[in-house]
């Protein structure tokens, strides 16, 4: 398809279903720790997290964080080079450009429920430096085998959900759900507005119809009663709790509480309370011109789940369809600790995951919250390295923590990442798609570090990584570049 009928039958469809050359850096080159600010654009919220900076190895070995399974800031970037307009750079969270995408990573072995792997690649948009892609594969559970789901839908239904691109696109979205729902699996359905309703009770999938026609029955109106709502969709969950199930709460909001607990401190610190009920999170954000986007992505973070942004029809059947395994939690406190070889790396830096990074003790410590991954999920990161001229011995240790679902003590495996290197053209795909996917996110956040990177370079690396391409989401993203108009 052209790109352009492409891009405008994204737009129809999606109205129809809702009726480096230089080596130097200018400024502080290692910096100081990210900084936090709130941002408003046209009504919408966003946190900035500033950048990881640099850090010398001989001071500074060690990196944790948590892992980002989350997809929301590529997608909604995705709507604002749509319509030909720049996202505001505090909207841009790389890590979730990178993870908006399936890698071409190898299954798990053993009784592992994750498999690490890492690769070592010169820089493309900084000749004296390398890229080190972190990889991480969770297993694929096949669809007979996995667990039961007690699914409970919280959905804004006041009055700022009146577009036709936020409760029209939801409701697309959960009649998709109940699609692909099991016999076994249960639904229940809560609104929320001035106050919080109880529209449909726990309902098993062989009931489809009376699912669907709950969900017919949502018409918007009211304030956003949204602290209420939460509550109340964690006592259904627990009410219909399922052991050794995928006990689950699906939030689809613009996020403009204001009723109520309205505070994003305060729905966090509610988040994290009812977190320990052992119910995960996903949070499903919809629509412009009100968005907070920093609300949704930290609830999600601090409740045990993903946040996602939908911005038309295709994405529907992204989440609901193509991906519906990472609603099945395989892994949970997931977390990163890199521990870099001084004698091999002089320094490095971390690209994204801002607003994740950890203090190094919280590696060990079992009751750290951290990040979750779902069923054949991959999530991917990427250290910008500058190596030493005679660099000696491997480039670090790839410490991997996590717990099995239904585990309350972290597992440890480890990876050592070889010091061996080539060329970015002659790296795996992986690797050239996700430098392309990381240089975009570095011009949009109009990054210190971006170096030499431009739309063509980013071109030219996905253009040369399109082999491995489930459902055509890369062919998707070259096309949306390609007809981007770079400012």
């Amino acid at each position: 398809m052209e790109p352009i009928l492409r891009l405008s039958v994204t737009l129809v469809t999606a109205f129809f279903f809702l009726a480096c050359e230089d080596d130097s850096y200018e400024g502080d080159y290692y910096g100081t720790d990210a900084y936090y600010s709130e941002t408003s654009l046209n009504g919408e919220q966003y946190e900035d997290y500033g950048e990881n900076p640099y850090y010398n190895v001989a001071d500074n070995p060690v990196s944790t964080f948590s892992i980002d399974a989350d997809g929301g800031s590529y997608t909604n970037m995705r709507r604002y080079l749509y319509l030909g307009q720049t996202p505001p750079a505090a909207s841009v969270r790389v890590e979730e450009f990178i993870n908006y995408f399936t890698f071409d990573y190898e299954e798990p072995a053993g009784d592992e429920n994750i498999a690490l792997n890492s690769e070592l690649a010169t820089c493309p948009w900084n000749s004296a430096h390398h890229l080190l892609r972190l990889g991480i594969k969770g297993k694929t559970i096949p669809e007979n085998d996995l667990p039961n789901s007690n699914y409970v839908f919280l959905i804004d239904v006041s009055g700022s959900m009146t577009a036709a691109d936020k409760l029209g696109i939801l409701k697309v979205g959960f009649k998709t759900l109940t699609d692909n729902l099991r016999d076994q699996d249960k639904m229940a359905i809560v609104t929320y507005a001035g106050s919080a309703r109880v529209l449909l009770n726990s309902t098993y999938g062989d009931e489809k119809d009376k699912i669907k026609a709950a969900i017919d029955q949502l018409e918007p109106g009211g304030s956003t009663a949204g602290a209420q709502g939460i509550i109340t969709a964690y006592e259904i969950a627990e009410e219909n709790f399922i052991p050794d199930g995928n006990n689950r709460i699906i939030i689809g909001s613009d996020g403009d509480f204001n009723v109520g607990i309205s505070d994003k401190d305060e729905l966090v610190e509610l988040i994290e309370e009812k977190r320990e009920s052992g119910v995960y999170l996903t949070v499903l954000g919809v629509g412009s011109g009100n968005l907070n986007d920093r609300m949704m992505e930290q609830l999600a973070n601090k409740g045990n789940g993903n946040y996602e942004y939908i911005d038309n029809a295709q994405q529907v059947n992204k989440l609901f369809c193509h991906e519906l395994g990472k609603f099945y939690t395989i892994a949970k406190d997931s977390k990163i600790q890199i521990t870099f070889n001084e004698n091999a790396v002089d320094s490095f830096r971390l690209i994204g995951y801002e607003n994740r990074v950890m203090e190094d003790d919280d590696f060990d410590n079992d009751s750290a919250d951290a990040g979750e991954i779902g069923s054949g999920q991959t999530i991917t990161a990427v250290y910008e390295l500058q190596l030493k001229d005679n660099a000696q011995g491997e480039c670090g240790t790839f410490d991997f923590r996590y717990k099995k679902p239904n585990e309350d003590l972290s597992r440890l495996i480890s990876h050592s990442i070889d010091s061996n290197t080539k060329t970015i053209d002659q790296s795996s795909e992986n690797m050239r798609f996700v430098s392309s996917v990381a240089g975009l996110g570095l011009i949009l956040k109009d990054s210190k570090y971006k170096g030499s990177v431009d739309k063509a370079m980013v071109i030219d690396l996905a253009e040369n990584a399109m082999n491995f391409d489930p459902h055509d989401y890369r062919e998707e993203y070259l096309e949306l570049i390609e007809n981007w108009s770079e400012k």
